[in-house]
């Protein structure tokens, strides 16, 4: 029998789950043992898992689970363990395109013989992810700036509360509309949004979010490969209000943005990072180098121009709406965690163990695992 364990996410602000309990049925109803860690911060309650028949275990007790168990979470662990990994993780680890610590990472499975299934990394057999956040992080990312920038409009020096998670998408819809057509009235003009990346799924929640915000086609901007391929930095993200950065960094290209731009004369005033390679060696917007977080929203960049430029970097930017999220993701997920009964034979578990023997011997040891 296959054992999956959800672990309790330990991210501050959290509240996604990589399993829910929709999904944990299905999974128990095809033969797998699910265990799911107690959680207060889980926008899932542990009666709805114990509805479904789920075991229930103390949160952090995936560390003595047995060794043939998956352990199945969403961010990363927490910071201030080092000790060996033994399992099977199925997680974000974003530590496979050289992040900052990711030698520090995957040197804990290496010490452990633990595997990790990256699932940024988990392709179906055409190349494509088989399942990414990216529809709600685009949409979440876009309706923080559209919140940014209102904020900006209503005061010389705006202040910038902390961001909570919405019940549903109506609700999130309904309030951010309500603070910008505020804004819009002050201005007196809609603003302009750039969206990069528009044809990809955070792209398309990007723009889905603008239209639901009552922003019309004519003020997106929507560009991706085609608009891109002469290469950056592009002048016309100057000329927008919001710039909403939705692309997936997969190789180095030259910076969409820089410095000395922001110091000239624009429009911009809002940039939202919402692929957030901060501490990517090959970030497109080389602006600044750290992730925001729901409770500090901003980075109040400092130019030459007047005009405000703040920078959205939240690194989960879909736990803004974090059960309809996570419903979304696991069930992409789903036929891939159905194929660990047969995993020597599913191809999108033997590539991301293959990337992850791969990644630990470019850290430049070449010994045997």
């Amino acid at each position: 029998m296959v054992s999956i364990h959800l672990r309790a996410e330990t991210k501050k602000n959290e509240q996604r789950a990589a399993l829910t309990p929709q999904y944990a049925k299905v999974l128990i109803d095809n033969g797998f043992d699910v265990s799911i860690e107690r959680s207060e911060a889980s926008i899932f309650d542990d009666s709805e898992y114990e509805k479904v028949g789920c075991k229930m275990v103390p949160a952090g007790s995936w560390r003595t689970a047995p060794k043939d168990t998956y352990i199945i979470g969403l961010k990363e662990l927490p910071e201030n363990d080092n000790s060996p990994l033994v399992h099977q993780h199925i997680m974000f680890a974003h530590c496979f395109k050289e992040q900052a610590g990711w030698r520090d990472v995957l040197g804990r499975f290496k010490r452990g013989n633990g595997t990790l299934l990256d699932l940024e990394f988990l392709k179906d057999k055409n190349g494509r992810r088989v399942a990414a956040f990216g529809y709600y992080a685009g949409f979440a990312g876009c309706a923080v700036g559209a919140l940014t920038w209102s904020l900006q409009q209503m005061s010389d020096k705006p202040y910038y509360p902390r961001i909570n998670p919405y019940p549903n998408q109506e609700a999130l819809i309904k309030d951010i509309k309500a603070k910008l057509d505020v804004a819009i009235k002050k201005a007196g003009r809609i603003p302009k949004v750039m969206v990069m990346g528009a044809l990809g799924r955070c792209g398309t929640g990007a723009c889905d979010m603008a239209k639901l915000l009552g922003i019309p086609e004519s003020n997106i901007l929507k560009w991706d490969r085609n608009e891109t391929a002469r290469g950056g930095p592009f002048k016309e993200i100057l000329d927008v209000d919001i710039f909403v950065n939705c692309i997936y960094l997969s190789k180095p290209i030259p910076p969409f943005i820089n410095k000395k731009m922001l110091d000239g004369e624009r429009n911009l005033s809002v940039i939202v990072d919402v692929s957030c390679d901060a501490t990517n060696p090959h970030n497109p917007i080389p602006v600044y180098n750290y992730c925001t977080t729901f409770d500090d929203p901003c980075i109040v960049l400092k130019t030459q121009n007047s005009r405000p430029c703040d920078i959205v970097s939240i690194d989960h930017l879909p736990t803004l709406l974090p059960r309809e999220a996570s419903e979304q993701f696991v069930h992409d997920l789903l036929p891939s965690l159905l194929q660990l009964k047969s995993r020597e034979e599913a191809r999108v578990w033997t590539d991301a163990e293959k990337l992850y023997i791969h990644k630990v011997y470019s850290m430049g040891n070449a010994s045997k695992l």
